[in-house]
Parts: structure tokens; C-alpha cells; sequence
């Protein structure tokens, strides 16, 4: 059977939230096993807190942890039983491990998985792609959001290969429509860059439909918006800003006065719907496309709902063979290394 490991000491709120994250996602899917990965007595004073079925889970027991003050490259090579490398290396090892988890350090996370997880054949840079929603009731993905911060126009062009296998994979998307981030909707507009990276995307396979705008990312009707690292990651974390300071004022119109809590009583269903839309924490991490096994990276601040999403998405990229897809799209693109267009 599959399965997923989660490194349970990575992130803010570890191992509470990521234990409590990771047992309710073995409701919601049945067709896996969980391995958490770190220190033993704390996972399992929090897994007796829940009811589960115990065949499902099993501890790796990890004596060290990689934090947010270590240096990412040092710390993978130095702390070897970290609970993000052992995981990383159970995930190449085990044949049945289809999946990895972690809400730990972003610069580890991409170390480790491509120090022991390794690079697809033919990928020039593994890219990071969370789902965004947007205004369809679906998810938009953004690719990159911080991986490469300095990009070539064919890193772009496999970034929006790669996406487009991960919506084929995970979401069930035939032919995804796939956009440029740009400073502009024309197709002259931009740097020498995304200008040569615009006419590489419409001679590539895809269903690339032009350049997109800052505020098309979850207004647009696209499944994935190609970006350079800087880029993406600046919009990824506007997006995230605009719908805290959404919810924020919502909250304080509606509490502030008497007549402001009356309102609310016949808005709140709409209210409801308007903050479910915006919470991005249900849509998991973002998986690092690139690699030979699939790698969640969650948001270093996650609660038990994002490590829930984030464990189902790992099972539904495993199973949709994400790897396998995004092998054969780039083996038909000819955008692969020794190919390099740029």
C-alpha cells in the first residue's frame, strides 16, 4: 500500500498540529499509510489524544531536528538523523513511500530534495507550486513561487510543463490553460526574459493562452500561472495578505457595533462562503515539481487543516503519477537539459 511520510517536528506548530493534521487526513483517505518521522515520546503524546487506526501509522524515531536558524545546506549534511532528511531518505529508499511531507524549513526542504530524492531526468530547476483559489470555486497553480529567484526563458517553459502534469495528475484538469505572470497583458510587454520565455511557452505543448496579470492569478480563467521565482513569490504572498486583511475587516465591520452584528445574521452564509474561498490553507503546500518523488512543502505556520490538505494532496499526486507525467511531457517537449533553448 502507499505510503506518505510526514515529518512531524517541521514547522511552527509542530508536533501538535502536524500529528493532529496528519491522523485526520486517514479519514479522509483510506488507501494509505502514515510514517511520521521525529522525536518518538512527542509523536505518540499526541497520538493518543485521537482514535485511529494504528496498523495505518508507524514512527521512525529521529533525534535530531533541522530549524529555521540552521543553514539549509550545512544542516542537511550535518544532521543526518533530522526528521526532514531521515523522511527524505525513506522517501527514495522505499519503494512504497509515494509521498513527503514537511512544514519545516523551505530552504531544507528543497536542499534534501535534491540532495536524496534527486531531479527528474531532463529537469534544468525544480520549482515550487502551491493552488491558489480563485474566483471559479477552483484553484489556480502558481509556478514558480521561490525555488529560482533568477530564472532562464526554458526554466519557464518546463515550469509550465511540469504544472500543467500536476493539474493532469492531482485535479483531473484534460488540458490545462496555462498563463506568463507579467507586468502586462501584451505580448511585447515585459523583459528580455519573460519576452523570450512568452515565445518559447506558444511554441511549447501546451495550452498556453498569454501573458496574465498580478490580479489574474485568482480572477483569470487559467490552471496555472508561470512565474519566476521573485516574482511568484511576491504574488503568492500578496495573495495571502489580501485575503487576511479580507477577513480582518469583515470581522471588524461586523463586531464593531450592534447594527454591524444584525447585518451579519443575514450575510453570513455569503460571508462563510466569501471566507471559505480565500482560505488558502485548504489547499495543502506546494508541491516541489521536479523531483523523482513527490515533495509537499507546507506553509511553516500550519495548523492541522493545511497539514490535512497537504497529506491528501501528496497521495493524490502519488497517485495520479505525477512523476510519470511529468516525465513523458518533458521527454515530448524537447525542453530538457542539453536542450537548452534559452
Amino acid at each position: 500500500m502507499l505510503k506518505i511520510v510526514v515529518d512531524a517536528m517541521g514547522g511552527d506548530n509542530a508536533p501538535a498540529e502536524i500529528v493532529k493534521g496528519a491522523i485526520c487526513a486517514l479519514s479522509e483517505r483510506e488507501d494509505f499509510l502514515l510514517i511520521f518521522t521525529g522525536d518518538e515520546d512527542l509523536i505518540k503524546a499526541e497520538l493518543v489524544k485521537y482514535a485511529y487506526d494504528a496498523s495505518r501509522v508507524e514512527i521512525v524515531h529521529c533525534s535530531e531536528v533541522i530549524t529555521n536558524d540552521d543553514i539549509p545546506t550545512h544542516a542537511v549534511r550535518s544532521k543526518r538523523d533530522s526528521s526532514l532528511v531521515v523522511g527524505l531518505k525513506l522517501l527514495k529508499e522505499d519503494g512504497a513511500v509515494g509521498g513527503f511531507v514537511s512544514a519545516g524549513s523551505t530552504g531544507a526542504v528543497l536542499t534534501g530534495g535534491v540532495m536524496h530524492v534527486g531531479r527528474i531526468k531532463g529537469v534544468m530547476r525544480p520549482a515550487l507550486c502551491p493552488a491558489l483559489p480563485n474566483v471559479a470555486g477552483g484553484k489556480t497553480l502558481l509556478c514558480d513561487c521561490g525555488a529560482n529567484a533568477e530564472c532562464k526563458p526554458a526554466y519557464l517553459v518546463q515550469f509550465g510543463i511540469m504544472a500543467s502534469a500536476y493539474a493532469k495528475a492531482a485535479f483531473g484538469v484534460e488540458n490545462p490553460r496555462v498563463a506568463l505572470l507579467n507586468n502586462g497583458a501584451e505580448e511585447h510587454k515585459g523583459d528580455p526574459l519573460h519576452q523570450e520565455a512568452h515565445q518559447l511557452l506558444k511554441e511549447a505543448p501546451l495550452n498556453f493562452v498569454g501573458n496574465i496579470e498580478g490580479r489574474d492569478i485568482m480572477y483569470g480563467d487559467y490552471d496555472v500561472a508561470v512565474a519566476d521565482g521573485f516574482s511568484g513569490n511576491i504574488a503568492l504572498k500578496a495573495c495571502e495578505g489580501v485575503g487576511k486583511t479580507v477577513s480582518t475587516l469583515l470581522k471588524q465591520e461586523f463586531t464593531k457595533n450592534f447594527a454591524g452584528k444584525l447585518s451579519y445574521l443575514f450575510a453570513q452564509k455569503q460571508i462563510n462562503k466569501l471566507r471559505d474561498m480565500l482560505d488558502y490553507a485548504k489547499f495543502g503546500g506546494s508541491v516541489f515539481l521536479g523531483l523523482k518523488k513527490v515533495v509537499i512543502k507546507s506553509h511553516g505556520a500550519s495548523k492541522a487543516k493545511s497539514i490535512t490538505a497537504s497529506v491528501c494532496q501528496a497521495v493524490d499526486a502519488a497517485r495520479g503519477n505525477l512523476i510519470g507525467n511529468i516525465t513523458s511531457m518533458l521527454e515530448a517537449s524537447g525542453f530538457t537539459v542539453g536542450q537548452d533553448r534559452e
